[in-house]
Parts: C-alpha cells; structure tokens; sequence
C-alpha cells in the first residue's frame, strides 16, 4: 500500500483496493473472484497496451525461466533488448534499469535533478509535453523527434519491467554523466524484447475504430490523442473516485491515479462500446 508524507493511504491505491480480489486476466478483460468480467481501461498504466496474455512473450520467458535464469548476470539478452529498443527509436543512444527508483537516480546523476520526484509528464493527457523529458506511449507519435531522455514505458505487465531512457542521437549519455544500464534477469528482459517486437506485428492496435464512442466522445467532456482519452476538466480526488466507482459499476476499470490515461482496448463487444460510450457521454 502506498503512502503518502502525511501517513495517509495514497488516493489511487484506495480506489485500487474498491475492485473485487482479480483471479484471471486475459487480453483486455479482468475476471474477478465474485464472477465479475472487467474491461480493462488502465492497462497497467500502458503497460498492458497490447492485453495481459500475449502468448509469444509467454513462451519467451517461460524458455528463460526453465533456463534458470533469474539472477541479473551478464547475459546476451542485454544486448539484444537494446537492439529490440533501437526498431523504435534508430540511431538514439539508449540506457537500461532495473527499477523506477534506479531511473530516477540515472536522471539526477545526468543533470536532471527535477526528476528525482516528480512526476512525468504524459503525452497522453498533456497538449504540451514537458521539454525535458517525457513518457514515451506506444501509437502516439512524434515523441522520438524531442531533443532531451525520453523515459520508455515498456510494454510488460509486470511490476519488476524493466525501465529505460532513449536519448537523441546528438546527446551521450556517458558524457552526460548518465550510470551504465544496469544487469537485468534475462526473464525480463526476454518478455521485454519481445513485447518491443510485438508492437510492430499489432499497428491496428493504435487505431481504436469505435464508431459509438467516436459519436460520444464528440459531446462529452473526454478529450481523446489516439488510443489514449482523458477528462476534460480538473478533476479533485473525491470527484474522481465517484467516476472511478460509477465505471467499475458498470464494469470497467478506469486507471486509479486521476492523472493517468483511459486507454481504449484492443477490441470490444458490441454491448460493451455501447455501454462505454454512455459513460464517457
């Protein structure tokens, strides 16, 4: 449970723990212990873009697992992950690490000290993306073209992904003062090159045809980038977990934290674009 400076529990950990104990996941639907079939429109954050059981990245890290290999030795899988990361950003130098935290203290050390605790700004919710630094969304162009780090959010699931930093080409980060990448399980990093890869066997994925919230989203007050929507008024966090709890009802998952995107899934029912449009009315 995350909490905040006052000892208080952290605002998207308490919508979080409104949603019934989750026993499966599968594509975009979360099945919960009480029967209960969720669409999932956090996506882990973006993580999840592509659904939670992409049956290759599986099969890649359940071959690195029989291996045993979960330990952060040298493994040639480092390697082939910063490849995998130059398909969708050629020619831009490139850092890896273990975990948001050791992210964090790469920013510093390289002369971002105002990243050692806020937060990244999102493409997905913003017009006017920070010049510093930024996520990185998948199907939302145009990011690679900025001159500072982009923080990469991979497309993994997990809660131990690994992090990275994608530079422009102009920029080294050695000289920036930027720290090595960091030794990662190649279990990680086996699921991760692969989920990199697979975003280029999906591109409808960013396509997100629906012409019944296409229609809604034309009246209500959702503002929409692609895949990615977002409220269009500031929202305090009593109203926005009132608009948590009216579409968990109704079954879908809106990301906890206020600030972080809807993601519009990779495929939906008929009944259920129709029941979601009436919400983002």
């Amino acid at each position: 449970m995350k909490i905040d400076k006052y000892g208080t529990q952290d605002p998207a950990s308490a919508r979080l723990r409104q949603v019934p104990p989750v026993l499966r996941a599968r594509e975009f639907h979360l099945y919960t212990q009480g029967g209960k079939r969720l669409v999932d429109l956090w996506q882990y954050g973006g993580a999840a873009v592509l659904g939670h059981t992409q049956g290759s990245l599986l099969r890649e890290v359940k071959n690195s697992a029989e291996r045993g290999l979960f330990t952060p030795f040298p493994h040639p899988l480092g390697n082939r992950f910063i490849k995998a990361l130059s398909r969708l950003f050629p020619g831009n130098p490139c850092r890896v690490y273990a975990d948001e935290a050791a992210l964090r203290r790469a920013l510093v050390a390289g002369g971002f000290a105002e990243a050692a605790e806020a937060p990244f700004p999102d493409p997905a919710v913003r017009s006017s993306p920070s010049e510093v630094l930024s996520l990185w969304r998948p199907f939302l162009p145009g990011l690679e073209k900025k001159e500072a780090p982009l923080l990469l959010v991979p497309v993994l699931p997990w809660v131990l992904a690994p992090k990275a930093l994608v530079f422009h080409p102009n920029l080294d980060p050695e000289a920036q003062g930027f720290p090595p990448s960091d030794l990662l399980s190649p279990v990680l990093l086996a699921g991760a090159i692969r989920a990199i890869h697979n975003l280029f066997l999906e591109p409808e994925r960013g396509q997100g045809n629906f012409p019944q919230i296409r229609g809604a989203l034309s009246q209500g007050m959702w503002r929409r980038q692609g895949i990615y929507l977002h409220y269009g008024e500031a929202l305090d966090e009593e109203a926005y977990t009132a608009l948590f709890l009216r579409f968990l009802e109704a079954g879908f998952l809106l990301p906890p934290d206020k600030h972080g995107p809807l993601i519009l899934p990779g495929a939906l029912s008929k009944g259920e674009e129709a029941k979601l449009a009436g919400l983002l009315y």
